[in-house]
């Protein structure tokens, strides 16, 4: 029965996957993909820029290099990505805006996600990060003034808007990797757009030192894989699945080690089987609510040694990803890369390599 209950969870998300209602999620079609700096307006297909920002749009496709003016990331899926100003000393801000295949059901549930990274060069992370959802498209320099700063929507749109302020528990603050964000929303019926950014002013905004500014402050921001799907199918799949798993008791600081979360060979992708296991942790932590818990990946010693590390944080993030999607807080849990740098064995043999590649967990009281 829990064999068929995971199999039907991971069907289930593959469906929810294909109904994304996002047109163009990940910023593939365009009508000149070699344009990259300020040129993701008029560019984008199914998407724009609500603001006078000049929002950017990288296309690597034929290319071998993923560096840019900000520094370094390559897309997290497909050849493109955009990349926004978030927060900068004069109050500048870049937005972008996308567009939904239809208007949203009103009382229905959907799952919101998209994914960022923050640029290598960035000195500043932010908590402040959200969705604006809107009835039409924002007019753009609704005041000369407000052209290339924060968007205030009760002067960019005349019709129906909800701001969703995403939980501020967290920085986000990786560069190597990519840091879901996701929550779930309740439409109220009016939604064909939307749009995300920063929409505070800086006074207002969160703000994390992340390295010496050199010439000016500045927090920029890249963004893939935009999603709205509907929930209801999930949620019910999700509350069978919770009924057929055990809770094993665990102790605060030990280190322990997944036996069965697998992934795709050279990839982050959990396979089904992953789920009972990742599920047990689940309830066993919202069981005990004032506990937090990070995630370690690990990786064998074959590949290079930025590869490793890379893959190793992906992997780590995945599960961290699964654990918010099913309901945990974000600001209950943080992920670590190791790479190849902690064996606990040689790398000798495949025997050997294959305990090197591991997940581990360790619980922490707050």
């Amino acid at each position: 029965m829990k064999t068929i209950v995971q199999l039907s969870v991971f069907l289930v998300t593959s469906l929810i996957f294909s109904q994304n209602l996002v047109l163009n999620p990940s910023f593939e079609e365009c009508s000149n993909c070699e344009r990259s700096m300020g040129q993701f307006d008029n560019n984008v297909t199914n998407w724009s820029t609500p603001s006078g920002g000049s929002t950017d749009y990288f296309n690597y496709k034929g290319k071998k290099s993923y560096n840019h003016y900000n520094g370094y990331q390559k897309p997290r899926t497909g050849t493109a990505l955009a990349g926004i100003y978030v927060f900068t000393e004069k109050n500048y801000r870049e937005y972008i805006q996308g567009e939904l295949k239809k208007t949203l059901e009103k009382g229905k549930k959907y799952t919101i996600t998209f994914y960022v990274s923050l640029a290598e060069k960035s000195t500043k992370a932010t908590t402040d990060l959200d969705i604006l959802f809107t009835e039409e498209a924002l007019k753009k320099c609704y005041h000369s003034n407000h052209c290339e700063k924060q968007i205030k929507p009760k002067k960019a749109t005349d019709k129906k808007f909800t701001k969703v302020e995403i939980s501020k528990g967290r920085y986000y603050k990786e560069k190597l990797g990519w840091t879901e964000i996701t929550f779930m929303y309740e439409a109220s019926g009016f939604e064909n757009y939307f749009s995300i950014g920063n929409f505070n002013s800086n006074r207002k905004t969160n703000l994390i030192k992340m390295q010496r500014a050199l010439d000016y402050e500045f927090s920029y921001y890249y963004i893939d894989d935009v999603s709205v799907t509907p929930l209801e199918k999930e949620v019910t799949a999700i509350k069978e699945q919770e009924e057929s798993v055990e809770v094993t008791p665990l102790k605060v600081a030990k280190i322990y080690t997944f036996k069965n979360v697998l992934f795709e060979f050279d990839k982050a992708t959990l396979v089904p089987t992953s789920v009972k296991e990742l599920d047990e942790l689940y309830v066993y932590l919202q069981e005990k609510p004032t506990l937090t818990i990070e995630v370690y990946g690990h990786t064998d010693a074959i590949g290079t040694l930025e590869r490793n590390k890379e893959l190793s944080l992906e992997r780590a993030k995945a599960v961290s990803d699964y654990l918010i999607a099913k309901g945990l807080k974000d600001s209950r849990i943080e992920w670590f890369g190791f790479g190849s740098s902690k064996p606990i064995v040689s790398n000798d043999t495949e025997a050997q390599r294959k305990k090197n590649r591991r997940v581990e967990f360790k619980l922490n009281s707050q």
